[in-house]
């Protein structure tokens, strides 16, 4: 990643010296980054309470184990199962991945389609609720015969598993900004107790910054992974084209940079969820100086637990509360 600890200053200093490089004029030169810095102050959004942050992303105090999309490993991925498997073992909180049926209904869901995670194909946004809802979630897990009849779940019922199992939840919010935004808010009027156990995230700034907007007392996150705009999880080119792959890498930079030096400024974050290989601590202690919560992921070996959690005294999100296992992308 970018030098994360020049700040705001120094990026608009660095600013100033290339429009005036370029430019030739002093007052442009003084202009530009004088209508940012003052932009940036009329439109950043205040963070939720720090009281409520700390005990979101560190209850109790201490480190917090996140099951990664309910424990991929263990369950059956974003279904009830999971969320109560990862209570047993032994997890703080869930993470979960909101997405909509063709017909508008909240629903937990990785993909765009259902071809990876169940016994059925076709995207989201064809798909009614009553079809999805025939769809059995465990038919591709590795322990399938151990989950029968498990059906994908609204919003409103991982919601309620997961309070029942006094779960902190991650909202992870794959896009459809202003519709996610109204469904969540929907259900923090309905279960006030998530402000102080729930935190929503996305990759997308806008939909954190649109969240921060509708209620100001939920915590919030933005979740990043280098080269995320160029390349897949496991490190696979997202292009064939070489000139597109090189645009995209180009990309990453200026948002890696956005990232670190303004867009959590802008939308008012409480954490950011970061790519454990990118994470060390002169990172936690930077960002903690700013009252940001750094949380590591996918955290998949028991030797990556105990340094984050006693080392790095960072929150971490995995795959599996039992064993060691590879990253689920």
């Amino acid at each position: 990643m970018l030098c994360y600890g020049e700040g705001l200053l120094s990026s608009l200093t660095a600013l100033l010296v290339a429009v005036l490089a370029f430019s030739r004029s002093p007052a442009l030169a003084c202009l530009l980054p004088a209508v940012l810095y003052l932009a940036l102050h009329l439109f950043s959004l205040e963070p939720a309470a720090p009281q409520s942050a700390q005990r979101v992303l560190r209850p109790h105090g201490a480190a917090a184990r996140i099951a990664h999309r309910g424990g991929a490993h263990d369950a059956p991925e974003n279904t009830l199962a999971a969320i109560r498997q990862a209570a047993e073992n032994g997890a703080t909180g869930v993470e979960l991945d909101l997405e909509f049926t063709a017909d508008g209904v909240p629903i937990l869901m990785h993909d765009e389609t259902v071809d990876r995670t169940t016994d059925g194909s076709g995207r989201l946004s064809d798909l009614t609720f009553d079809e999805v809802r025939k769809l059995n979630p465990a038919a591709k897990h590795r322990l399938w015969s151990k989950f029968q009849g498990e059906k994908v779940p609204t919003l409103r019922e991982a919601v309620v598993e997961s309070m029942r199992h006094n779960l902190i939840i991650y909202f992870d919010v794959k896009g459809h900004a202003s519709q996610a935004v109204d469904a969540l808010k929907q259900v923090y009027l309905e279960f006030p107790r998530l402000y102080n156990s729930s935190v929503v995230c996305s990759f997308m700034p806008d939909v954190v910054y649109k969240m921060r907007q509708a209620d100001g007392n939920v915590v919030t996150a933005l979740t990043y992974r280098p080269w995320q705009l160029s390349h897949f999880g496991d490190g696979t080119p997202r292009f064939s084209s070489s000139w597109q792959l090189r645009l995209y890498m180009l990309l990453d930079v200026a948002l890696d940079w956005s990232l670190h030096s303004f867009l959590w400024r802008l939308c008012g974050v409480s954490a950011f969820l970061i790519q454990k290989n990118f994470i060390s601590q002169d990172y936690v202690r930077y960002w903690a100086s700013k009252g940001i919560q750094v949380v590591a992921w996918t955290v998949n070996t028991f030797a990556e637990k105990s340094y984050y959690e006693h080392v790095l005294e960072c929150s971490y999100i995995t795959d599996s509360l039992v064993e060691d296992c590879e990253p689920h992308y």
